[in-house]
């Protein structure tokens, strides 16, 4: 059970504070829901007190998980992982969107980016980008305490250093 004030991350769509407790009826029956105030967006859930497991919100990472983002963002992209087709790795990505976990944002973050710095990416894979990085920023920016556009930054800098530092292993390789 959660707590007016905790912060939490509702997969596939980052985290936020739990503003308030409150009881709803919808559909004839009366139930709690945690309302959580997500930064990015400025949106408002609504998820019923009973499904959180289901649903698989959770704390916010500390700070110690939230610092292991960056050592998966400057290791450099995995020249096996997704050069498949694209609705293979999509599903992959998604799955790990899903999943809620930090580090697997993470990853997705980062080979998105290499892709996208090296060939381009489909409108959907953008999009994917767009909200596995908005995901992560948001969570990070409740576990660093340091502001978005810091965070953006540093994480733009590290998808950049490790692109370059794999760009520099593959042309020594050749």
């Amino acid at each position: 059970m959660f707590n007016i004030g905790d912060k939490v991350v509702y997969p596939m769509h980052g985290a936020g504070t739990i503003e308030a407790i409150e009881e709803k009826e919808m559909l004839g029956s009366t139930e709690d829901y945690y309302i959580i105030k997500m930064p990015v967006g400025e949106m408002k859930l609504m998820v019923p007190t009973s499904k959180v497991e289901n649903v698989g919100i959770r704390e916010v990472s500390n700070k110690s998980v939230s610092d292991k983002v960056f050592d998966i963002l400057e290791k450099p992209k995995d020249p096996y992982v997704h050069d498949g087709n694209w609705s293979k790795r999509y599903n992959v990505n998604v799955e790990k969107i899903k999943s809620g976990d930090i580090l697997e944002v993470a990853e997705v973050v980062r080979e998105l980016s290499h892709r996208h710095m090296e060939r381009g990416l489909s409108i959907g894979e953008k999009k994917m980008l767009n909200t596995a990085k908005d995901i992560l920023l948001s969570e990070m920016v409740l576990s660093q305490n340091e502001s978005h556009d810091e965070l953006d930054a540093k994480i733009e800098e590290a998808i950049q250093d490790s692109f370059n530092n794999g760009q520099t292993n593959n042309f020594e390789q050749t």
